[in-house]
């Protein structure tokens, strides 16, 4: 029989992408309309650091206790709840860390950090696919994405995109949607040169 520890990390997502989806599809199922992500790279610290805040309707202590169970889940659609536990799990495994806080009525703050020269970290994966899905996706959900790499910053803001097109033009629209990815490429791009698109190796 595997040990839990094995079987954890066979399940482990292989893109930090994929985590942070989950975890932002897990606010928006929470009533959420603002969910805040971010990524910080930081090479001097050896580090990974991502997080994701939403404004939904939060849990108490107790269920904040049992969500990072693997056998915990609010969805009606999977019976074992994987998201955040093995977020938590991938993030400890990398010698990172992992956070969770969240209060009835006022929302939830998740972040994880990574270590980047270790061997297992995954890598981080398509943020600028993750961001347009999730802004196709949700009319009714203001998304920002903060990424930083050794203090230099890029944001995308939907809110700041619906203030120009204005009111009552949806996102997904494919000239638009063409812009936003266009936008969020470049951005990246800037920062770190798809560093972390590619498999982990030792930092330079």
């Amino acid at each position: 029989m595997r040990s839990t520890a094995r079987w954890g990390k066979t399940m482990l997502m292989k893109e930090i992408a994929l985590h942070i989806m989950d975890i932002a599809q897990n606010s928006i199922s929470a009533g959420a309309t603002l969910i805040e992500i971010e990524v910080s790279v930081d090479h001097e610290r050896d580090a990974v650091f991502t997080s994701v805040k939403d404004n939904g309707c939060g849990m108490d202590e107790e269920t904040v206790g049992r969500v990072v169970s693997p056998f915990e889940t609010s969805r009606t659609t999977r019976k074992v709840g994987l998201g955040i536990p093995f977020f938590k799990m991938g993030a400890e495994e990398c010698g990172g860390s992992f956070e969770l806080s969240s209060k009835p009525g006022e929302g939830t703050y998740i972040s994880a950090s990574y270590a980047i020269s270790n061997i297992d970290r995954p890598p981080l994966g398509d943020m600028a696919e993750t961001m347009l899905a999730l802004a196709a996706c949700n009319e009714g959900v203001d998304f920002v994405y903060r990424y930083t790499v050794d203090g230099n910053e890029f944001v995308f803001d939907t809110r700041e995109i619906r203030c120009i097109l204005g009111e009552g033009i949806p996102l997904n629209l494919p000239d638009i949607m063409a812009w936003m990815r266009e936008y969020l490429d470049q951005g990246i791009e800037e920062l770190n040169g798809c560093l972390l698109y590619t498999s982990p190796s030792p930092r330079d």
